[in-house]
Formats: structure tokens, sequence, C-alpha cells
């Protein structure tokens, strides 16, 4: 039994990850946690909120926050039908990373799949201003960012964009190979070759990753850097229709970082529209 959480506010694009979480873990026995963090105010305040709490403005968004949930609980009840699927609501008076955090510890959470949303008047961003903050914050549970209008097409390959920086250990790759096996996917691990390639620990963090991935089909595509890597992999998306997800692995220093540093945000913007993976490295 996994368990998926699926953070919303009742948006289109929030829907839209729900209705892809659904698609993506058909497959499999999964509870379903539907969750909106709702606060009448932003201050973060202890005493400020104690205040808040008794006055007529948060009883009014308490109330709507649960009754649109209730609403979406019940449509996706009566909309899904796959016996495997069970759901369950969540509404919560809390920031959205407090509330996030709490409910990956407590139920137990396998992965976290959240739907983006562009910046006013830039349609290509890809992540939007929430998602970037939890996979900042939330490093303890695989993200799934789901870009709005993406298509749920078959998982058929995986594009696993690695620097080899560090050697893997068992359960890192997990999300990663648990959704390949399911969709029986094949790994495409992409590297770019750079002066440095040869040195011994990326040889060996190569091999590591080679082996773990030894029960799932997967293949190394390595291309020579001749732009900045937010665009390569932008571009080598757009030439290979088959991929269906793309996963990296965040951590200190990690080759994810240094495709933030370039403003993955508004340069890479998966144009492809491919949900994107995040893995973490256990502390």
């Amino acid at each position: 039994m996994k368990h998926i959480l699926v953070p919303t506010d009742f948006s289109i694009n929030a829907n839209h990850a729900l209705q892809y979480a659904i698609f993506l873990f058909n497959k499999e026995s999964c509870t379903f946690y539907l969750l909106n963090a709702y606060q009448s105010t932003s201050s973060n305040l202890e005493s400020q909120r104690n205040k808040i709490r008794k006055t007529r403005l948060f009883e009014v968004t308490k109330a709507e926050a649960e009754n649109r949930m209730h609403q979406l609980y019940r449509k996706v009840e009566k909309e899904n039908k796959n016996p495997k699927h069970t759901f369950k609501s969540l509404s919560v008076a809390n920031s959205l990373l407090n509330v996030i955090g709490k409910s990956v510890l407590n139920f137990s959470i396998d992965y976290i799949v959240m739907g983006t949303q562009g910046a006013s008047g830039l349609q290509s961003v890809f992540l939007g201003s929430n998602t970037v903050k939890v996979i900042s914050k939330i490093d303890f549970c695989p993200i799934i960012a789901v870009p709005a209008n993406c298509e749920f097409n078959e998982v058929s390959e995986i594009l696993f964009a690695s620097g080899f920086e560090h050697i893997c250990n068992k359960y890192e790759l997990l999300p990663l190979i648990n959704i390949a096996q399911a969709w029986k996917s094949k790994i495409s691990i992409l590297h770019w070759t750079t002066k440095n390639s040869n040195e011994s620990y990326k040889i060996n963090a190569r091999e590591v990753i080679f082996k773990r991935l030894k029960n799932v089909s997967h293949e190394l595509i390595e291309l020579e850097k001749k732009h900045k890597i937010s665009s390569e992999i932008e571009h080598f998306v757009a030439q290979n229709k088959q991929i269906a997800m793309i996963t990296m692995i965040n951590y200190w220093h990690s080759f994810l970082q240094k495709i933030t540093s370039e403003n993955v945000v508004q340069k890479v913007a998966f144009r492809t529209r491919v949900p994107f993976l995040v893995m973490h490295l256990p502390e």
C-alpha cells in the first residue's frame, strides 16, 4: 500500500495533478490524502494566530475550506472506480509547508504530488512558488511536480539526469525504481561529459547507479556539454517525445542545485510539460 499526498488549493492545476497521481499509480494499491492548508492571515506569529482563530474571519475561512474539500472528496470518490484506490481528506489551518511536513511523517507518505502554476505573464514557468518551496524545504520525501496541462502518457521512458557526483545508497533511487517497475519503464541516464568526467569518484558513482538499476531496463546517454544544463535538458526532452518523466536527486551542492543556480524555474520551463520527480539524499 502506497501513501500519496496531494496538496490542493482547488485550482485547475491542483486538480490536474490529482488526476495525474491517480493515473500514475493506477496499477498499485494506494491511499491518496487530499490536503488543503488554509490561513486567514499571512502572519506566522503564534500570538496573532491564536487571536485570529477566535475571529469571524477565521471561521469563515475554515468553513469555506472544509466545504470545498468535502465537495472535492465526494467528486473524486464518485469518479474513481479503481478498487485499489482509497481517498482521505485533510483540511488544516496552518502554513502549507508545516502541514505537508507533518502529514508526511504522520501518514508515512511515499510521494508528494503537486500541481504547478506559472507566474503572471510567464506561461513557460514550470514550478510555481509553492512547489519550489516544498522541493527546497521538504527534503525527506520524493516530490512529483506536475506541469499544467501535461498529457497522461504511458510512462515508457524516464529521464534520470545525473552528474555522477556521489555514491547512491540502496534506498536513494527506490522512488524512481518503484515507478519504473510498475510501468516497466526504461530509465535513460543522461550525463554531460566534461573535463572531469573520468575522475575516479565519478566512474565509481556511475557503476553504483548501474548496479542499483540492475532490475530495471536502463541505458547511459552521454552528451557533450555545449550550453547551460537547463537548456540542454529542455532541448533533449523536446527531441525525445517518448520521455514521460524527468527525475533528479536533490542534495547539497547537487546537480539540481547547479541547475537551480541557472534559474531553472524560468529557463528550463519544461515546455514539453513532462512531470518532474525530485528525490532527496537521505540523512
